[in-house]
């Protein structure tokens, strides 16, 4: 009797410990809504880097913002994979959607194909429930084999709904305005000449023989500057 008395204790011990166990919920950034792919797909590749994170946010648990100076972390709400990996998986779906172009970070490619290199660094990433989720990065576009470069900073404030979902929904179009930007920025980047990106510059012909008559050598042009895509632009090609 006190064996079976001992048993049904513990059971019901084992019973309320499981009652009491909260159980964690998982988010991530992939999925949404597919959209096609362009009819005329990139010439290019691009190679797009691993994403940095602040600290305060790179973990598997979600903080939120609870006032400027404050942040909750939540046990029990998490993302599938730490932060910086959603967020570089979701641009990178959302890059070769929109772009039509193949992301071979880590990849062996044809060297005979344009490939750009992007990097992000992810300044702020906030969640703030009932309110918005920012994303606020810096990135740079990078031709390989040139000069050519452009870096921009994006502000991406998403408003969001109550609840968790909502809060993660508000990241996934923030994660969408930085890739339409980004894609904007490299479209821009390819459809320079490739002199004009300082691919070939002055031909070593052309430079020799200008050396050999001025006695100066001939230095190729520099790459042109150029803006940042505009809000119109990378609606643009969001869109595309």
């Amino acid at each position: 009797m006190k064996f079976g008395a001992l048993m049904t204790t513990l059971g019901a011990a084992a019973l309320l410990a499981a009652c009491a166990s909260p159980t964690s919920r998982f988010y991530t950034l992939g999925g949404g809504e597919a959209r096609p792919v362009p009819s005329t797909p990139a010439a290019f590749f691009f190679e797009l880097a691993p994403v940095d994170m602040p600290q305060q946010v790179a973990r598997n648990q979600l903080v939120v913002q609870t006032s400027p100076a404050q942040v909750q972390v939540l046990e029990e709400n998490r993302w599938a994979s730490l932060p910086a990996d959603e967020v570089r998986r979701a641009l990178s779906a959302d890059l070769t959607q929109q772009l039509g172009a193949i992301d071979v970070y880590n990849t062996p490619h044809p060297e005979s194909v344009p490939v750009y290199r992007v990097k992000v660094n992810v300044q702020r990433f906030e969640s703030w429930p009932d309110s918005q989720a920012v994303i606020d990065a810096v990135w740079s576009v990078h031709a390989v084999g040139s000069d050519a470069v452009l870096t921009c900073r994006t502000v991406a404030q998403e408003r969001v709904g109550s609840g968790y979902d909502a809060l993660v929904g508000g990241h996934r179009k923030a994660v969408d305005e930085l890739a339409s930007a980004i894609s904007a920025g490299m479209r821009s980047l390819a459809s320079l000449p490739r002199t004009a990106a300082g691919v070939s510059g002055v031909s070593g012909a052309a430079a020799a023989s200008s050396k050999g008559k001025a006695g100066a050598s001939v230095k190729p042009a520099a790459a042109p500057v150029l803006p940042c895509p505009s809000a119109s632009a990378a609606a643009t090609a969001s869109a595309q």
